[in-house]
């Protein structure tokens, strides 16, 4: 506990997140208005008006509530492809790992192929053939971030299962499955989480960058990416329609990312030795 309080970056991290998924999960409660109610009337008014703390966007809406309701579909769509794509990646990368030979260079030759792309345009890709909606930005973000999982898990078994306990282990009979998951993967889960963490952070990115482009979740519902796409259209007279859901995008990812420099620190064994 001192050495989690003493870390400055996951503390402000822990924070900043536990803000969010508070207004996430109160959402119905802490939102002024309904998210979906429309009035043209009223449009492109500015923030601190007077029953609307964030002015409202082209259509007359709250971007308070929008913003509320859009906070949990962007965790959601940071969290769960990260944790699909850790256990698939994952489970992928520790049998390829620990069996080596030729199905370790096939697999990793396929994701070098995956690597060739960059992420973004493979995933406006996937999304594309698929269709735009929820269902298939999740798909397309798990698929563009197994072959890193798969690689993080894959070069941490190698070293892993060169240890003298894993040679006991084998020297006990225990079964090749035993030693993989009750001897190796918990020996290198520090790496895993950390880089599971600030992959949450880049797909807030990522996700944003998809619904921004039209493949996210589709009008009305609320969802920070569209709402800084339409927003842009009005940058000339009603900036903060785009900025304030530009903002809140950010401040996720940071979140995550503060997290993720956090578990880090306090994972690294030279950290630990450094440490009173």
């Amino acid at each position: 506990m001192q050495r989690l309080s003493s870390n400055t970056a996951f503390v402000a991290g822990i924070l900043l997140l536990a803000g969010i998924l508070a207004a996430a999960l109160f959402a119905d409660a802490l939102a002024p208005h309904d998210p979906l109610l429309a009035n043209p009337s009223v449009r492109h008014l500015r923030p601190f008006t007077p029953g609307h703390l964030l002015g409202t966007d082209e259509l007359g809406r709250d971007i308070a509530s929008r913003l509320l309701f859009g906070a949990r579909l962007a965790l959601l769509v940071a969290v769960v492809p990260t944790l699909i794509a850790l256990a698939v990646g994952g489970l992928i990368g520790l049998a390829v790992g620990y069996a080596g030979g030729a199905w370790d260079s096939v697999v990793m030759r396929v994701f070098d192929v995956m690597f060739a792309f960059p992420g973004i345009l493979l995933a406006l890709g996937i999304g594309a053939a698929l269709g735009p909606g929820l269902g298939s930005m999740i798909i397309a973000m798990v698929v563009v971030t197994i072959p890193a999982f798969g690689r993080v898990v894959r070069g941490s078994v190698l070293a892993a299962k060169e240890e003298q306990y894993v040679e006991a282990a084998r020297a006990l009979g225990y079964s090749h499955w035993r030693v993989a998951m009750v001897h190796i993967l918990p020996n290198v889960l520090g790496p895993i989480v950390v880089y599971a963490t600030l992959q949450t952070g880049r797909n807030v990115i990522l996700a944003a960058s998809l619904s921004f482009l039209g493949l996210g979740p589709q009008p009305p519902t609320p969802d920070w990416g569209q709402m800084l796409s339409t927003g842009r259209t009005a940058l000339a007279i009603a900036a903060h329609v785009a900025t304030i859901p530009g903002l809140a995008i950010m401040l996720l990812a940071i979140g995550f990312n503060l997290l993720g420099d956090g578990a880090r620190d306090l994972l690294d064994p030279r950290m630990k030795r450094d440490q009173p």
